[in-house]
């Protein structure tokens, strides 16, 4: 290699009369169907793959560096590029250049050629791009879930569920959170074994198996929300699926209700009946509830507070002309979200009252969420006006219908509990109390 080759000579060593009787040689070609291609010798393979490789970049290309090369490809290499000194093992080369030289030698540019012998060019800053507006469009799609609006506790479940990233895609991720907003929209349950909850929400019995990541991310924002550890063994999984409803114990769920005097024959109509006849509070269990098919008549409103304490003091008040009451009990099981499901069913309107508190107003949130009730005198001015000594209020968490609400807790970070206030919310069902008597 002593001088730099003509273009006839570059690529096509083993056909050498193909610049001096060009008719015949594309005549070979014609007759033959020889692809020009196949002419360039292997040992240029290093150049293909790194043109390829910069040209799926997506951006702009001007000069290819690649390497190592051997020998024989430096050899290769000078001869397509006709100069005549060895290149080095780590060469670069003018794309405008190279594009020069193969539209000479085999009628195809560079993009075409490493096609050809590679396969179809990439676009990796365009997918980058692509990719990123997906996961933006996930994330925001996340944050203005209409769950996550009702009960904003889920706010850091959330956080944690962009820290963990994409699981294989961005499609398979949103197809994976948007299962566990939809089983977590149905908690808490009714009492049903966790395979149940799995198939009539998921339509797959084993969907939400111990070990499974979509129970994990369950679990997880159930966590957030009763605001408690991540269960690590299987013992507390069961215990936190146990709290949010979903269990085969009938017995154990318990809810307290009065002044209810349903027109049912069946157990729980009769039990909540004779209490309300007698003054007395109805505690019905999970069992009870469930197969209770048929209340009958139910009142037009219920009031459902979140400690017994208060059912205490009405039944103190107004015995058997105690208006219509349901008590959570803190966090409602089983059994209480059952008789809240089948009062609604019935079109009784539900109000919903709770302590002034963290852990207050994610009870509320969630009822009124899980069961459409009312929040009743649960705004920030009920809270300024009663707020005076009481223990800390715990983490707090948004509420929807009073945006303004969890700030005023964070900052007096004093407790308002239920009982305080529960003389003046009776004061306002006094003169409601006789129409929930049986005529």
């Amino acid at each position: 290699m002593c001088g730099r080759r003509t273009l006839a000579d570059r690529g096509l060593r083993s056909r050498p009369q193909a610049r001096k009787r060009p008719v015949q040689a594309a005549w070979r070609l014609c007759c033959t169907f020889v692809d020009p291609l196949s002419n360039l010798p292997p040992e240029l393979a290093p150049l293909w793959q790194a043109a390829h490789d910069r040209l799926s970049s997506g951006r702009p290309v001007s000069r290819v560096r690649f390497g190592p090369l051997d020998s024989l490809q430096q050899a290769a290499l000078a001869d397509l590029l006709g100069i005549g000194r060895m290149p080095g093992e780590y060469p670069t080369v003018s794309l405008s250049e190279l594009d020069q030289i193969l539209a000479e030698s085999v009628g195809a540019r560079t993009r075409e050629v490493v096609t050809r012998l590679i396969g179809p060019l990439g676009d990796r800053a365009g997918d980058r791009q692509r990719i990123a507006a997906e996961r933006a469009a996930l994330w925001a799609w996340l944050d203005s879930h209409p769950v996550l609006g009702d009960q904003p506790a889920l706010e850091s479940w959330a956080a944690t569920v962009r820290r963990a990233g994409i699981n294989g895609s961005v499609a398979r991720t949103q197809e994976e959170i948007g299962q566990a907003l939809r089983v977590i929209a149905e908690l808490p349950a009714s009492g049903i074994p966790l395979p149940v909850l799995a198939d009539r929400v998921l339509g797959n019995t084993h969907a939400l198996d111990d070990g499974t990541r979509l129970a994990g991310l369950v679990l997880r924002a159930l966590a957030a929300i009763y605001d408690v550890a991540v269960p690590e063994n299987a013992q507390r999984r069961r215990a936190l699926w146990e709290q949010a409803g979903v269990a085969d114990d009938e017995l154990s769920p318990v809810v307290l209700a009065a002044g209810i005097w349903p027109a049912g024959d069946d157990v729980a109509g009769q039990v909540l009946r004779l209490c309300a006849e007698r003054g007395h509070a109805a505690a019905l269990t999970l069992g009870q509830l469930k197969v209770a098919s048929d209340l009958g008549r139910l009142p037009a409103e219920a009031w459902v507070f979140e400690n017994p304490s208060v059912l205490a003091i009405a039944l103190a008040r107004f015995g058997d002309r105690c208006p219509p009451i349901v008590v959570t009990s803190g966090w409602p099981n089983s059994a209480a979200v059952l008789l809240l499901q089948k009062l609604a069913a019935a079109g009784t309107r539900l109000y919903y009252h709770g302590d002034f508190d963290g852990e207050g107003l994610r009870i509320a949130a969630a009822v009124v969420a899980r069961i459409t009730a009312t929040p009743w005198h649960l705004t920030s001015a009920d809270y300024l006006s009663a707020v005076s000594q009481g223990p800390p209020v715990g983490r707090v968490s948004e509420v929807p219908w009073d945006t303004s609400l969890a700030g005023h807790l964070a900052r007096v970070g004093v407790t308002v509990a239920e009982e305080r206030v529960a003389p003046s919310l009776l004061d306002e069902l006094a003169g409601a109390a006789p129409l929930h008597k049986r005529p």
